[in-house]
């Protein structure tokens, strides 16, 4: 059965968690996660400069770890885990910035903390809100968030920026503004509390007292004849927690690095022996607070169950949305990843096919072509200017040759229709090559639709390329199609057309067409040929303006809804699994974050299942 215990431990991981992920307070990850964060409660170090911060939360720890100095020494906030491990086993230190390194020495953690510090303010008084993550599992310590914040303090001295005062304010209020942040007010017994920064902070943040726990250092420092106990016993400002008593370290324990744990039972003595303070020694010391606030945890979080689990529900439910994005892994045999990249071509064949039938916007240009383009490629064709009455003239001269005609210029109109027809070569070819680009266009949508595909640039590269490769077979089709049908129209003129035109009129009445009286030399006469002419070109125009548009849709839309990769299917079948691989291959930050969604995934649900535990075992 699970414990109070191994909550408070799960609610120190996920918080871990969303630091791991940067989603940490607001920012970053998906919608849930600040909330969630902000959800767990945790415990903020507030006080002023030199109140003694460091040295309660080395007093919690047990050790000595924090950089010391005069001034601003906390210049950025810094979250620490407190991780209780069986006894026997050896303490040591992780940062988050340093995963794979463990601190054994905890004067190097000092140094390292200092340093991280510099590589982001550099070696000066500035001050930085990006938190630096400290965890230290030991056998001494309890479970426990604390957050160690920047001192505050009412002047800027050199170095620092004038607004310094009130960005120190505001990055503490970031922390404790928050409902679920238990405030550790520290204040220095040798001051009077009435000045106290940490205290007068808390009341803004907390006016009822239910966050925050009272924390009064340097007891040992107090002037002879006077003690703290209206402050300790609640007569001076009270709050709804005990204040705690607590002795540090002196400076001449610190500069002989008394061990932490002598001087905790240092600290118990001076309680223990005090006349003053005595009656509350069992409830004064690092090691009590440190109990205290574990078990205050510990009904914070029995008290917030219900809303905690709620949100890491939602939170696995966006989390298992996400995975269903990015995609699940990969299988390693070459059986499932042929498979996968069949079913990826099935789902990007799917959308290019919706595009084409109307399902999807994209398929209405094609139709743009033939009911647009086309006819208006058609009505632009310079037969005006080829039917001019010059041209007519030459054109049947020539094809007269040395024997004008004697009834009708028989080779003079074929030689003109069988040259005007190669005009309409060219938009027969443009409408092909329109429709080409319509659909190479629809290919590149569609794989960009294909959220299954998004994860996967090498295969999409692959994909577009046979496809295209596809297309352009078609357009190579429907091109021979297209000019073939207009070298038919050459080919064999519709003599019907021309038994009905209307036969020039003999205006002698002798009926005979053939008489002189008819000047077939004349202006006339060639304008009728022009006229006739131009009256079969329109015919054929109207033919090719519908036969067409039926040849490109047989040749390249056709074939591609019918067989746009069935050559690629072929190729994809014949590969080993180290080229399937390959066309597998994924960008690797998808890879990273898939990796991430998938830690985060499990870490809540084994979460949800221990709180779940826990919830039943109350």
């Amino acid at each position: 059965m699970a414990t109070m215990e191994n909550v408070i431990v799960l609610v120190n991981r996920i918080q871990r968690a969303c630091t791991v992920l940067g989603d940490h307070g607001g920012g970053g990850g998906t919608a849930s996660l600040p909330t969630l964060w902000e959800a767990l409660p945790s415990v903020a170090v507030v006080g002023g400069q030199s109140s003694g911060k460091s040295s309660v939360l080395e007093s919690i720890v047990g050790r000595d770890f924090l950089p010391r100095g005069s001034g601003i020494v906390t210049r950025r906030p810094l979250v620490l885990q407190l991780h209780k491990t069986e006894d026997g086993v050896q303490e040591y230190a992780e940062f988050l910035h340093m995963p794979k390194r463990r601190f054994t020495d905890f004067s190097l953690v000092r140094n390292e903390i200092q340093d991280e510090t510099d590589r982001l303010t550099g070696k000066t008084k500035q001050i930085s809100p990006v938190p630096i993550h400290l965890s230290i599992y030991s056998p001494h310590v309890v479970n426990l968030t604390l957050i160690d914040l920047p001192g505050l303090t009412k002047v800027a001295v050199e170095g620092q920026p004038e607004s310094i005062v009130q960005d120190i304010e505001s990055m503490v209020r970031s922390y404790v503004d928050k409902p679920n942040c238990i405030i550790l007010a520290i204040s220095p017994a040798n001051q009077d509390i009435a000045t106290s920064d940490a205290i007068k902070l808390a009341r803004d943040v907390d006016p009822t007292g239910e966050r925050t726990f009272g924390v009064l250092t340097k007891l040992d420092l107090m002037d002879k004849g006077t003690n703290a106990l209206d402050v300790l016993e609640g007569r001076s400002y009270r709050l709804q927690h005990p204040w705690v008593g607590i002795v540090n370290r002196s400076q001449a324990d610190i500069n002989k690095n008394v061990d932490m744990i002598i001087a905790r039972r240092k600290e118990q003595e001076f309680f223990a022996s005090s006349s003053e303070y005595s009656h509350l020694a069992s409830r004064m010391g690092s090691e009590y607070l440190a109990k205290l606030l574990s078990q205050h945890l510990e009904a914070v979080i029995r008290a917030r169950i219900p809303s905690i689990t709620s949100l890491i529900n939602k939170t696995i439910d966006e989390l298992e949305s996400e995975m269903d994005h990015i995609g699940r892994p990969i299988a390693s045999d070459a059986g499932a990843q042929l498979y996968l990249v069949l079913e990826l071509c099935r789902a990007f064949e799917k959308i290019f096919r919706e595009h084409l039938d109307g399902g999807r916007p994209g398929g209405d240009r094609i139709y743009g072509v033939f009911d647009n383009q086309l006819p208006s490629a058609l009505r632009k064709l310079p037969f005006d200017r080829y039917l001019s009455l010059q041209n007519v003239k030459r054109v049947v001269s020539e094809a007269d040759g040395y024997q004008p005609h004697l009834i009708a210029p028989e080779q003079g109109y074929r030689r003109l229709i069988e040259s005007a027809l190669n005009y309409f070569r060219g938009p027969a070819e443009a409408s092909v090559d329109a429709v080409h680009h319509v659909l190479k266009e629809l290919v590149r949508k569609s794989i960009g639709e294909t959220q299954e595909l998004r994860r996967f640039p090498t295969l999409q590269a692959e994909l577009a390329a046979a496809c295209f490769h596809a297309l352009e077979r078609f357009r190579e089709d429907g091109r021979k199609t297209t000019v073939r049908l207009v070298d038919m129209e050459s080919t064999y003129l519709t003599v019907e057309f021309f038994r009905k035109l209307p036969q020039e009129v003999d205006k002698t009445g002798t009926g005979n067409p053939s008489t002189p009286s008819v000047d077939r030399y004349a202006d006339a006469h060639f304008r009728r040929i022009a006229s006739n002419v131009s009256a079969y070109i329109a015919m054929v125009s109207d033919t090719l303006k519908n036969t067409i548009p039926k040849a490109v849709v047989h040749c390249q839309v056709r074939e591609a809804k019918r067989s746009l990769l069935n050559y690629f299917y072929t190729q994809v079948g014949s590969k080993d699994a180290k080229e399937l691989a390959r066309l597998l291959d994924e960008d690797p930050a998808l890879m990273e974050r898939r990796q991430q969604c998938f830690k985060r995934l499990e870490l809540y649900k084994s979460a949800r299942d221990e709180i779940d535990a826990v919830s039943w075992s109350r």
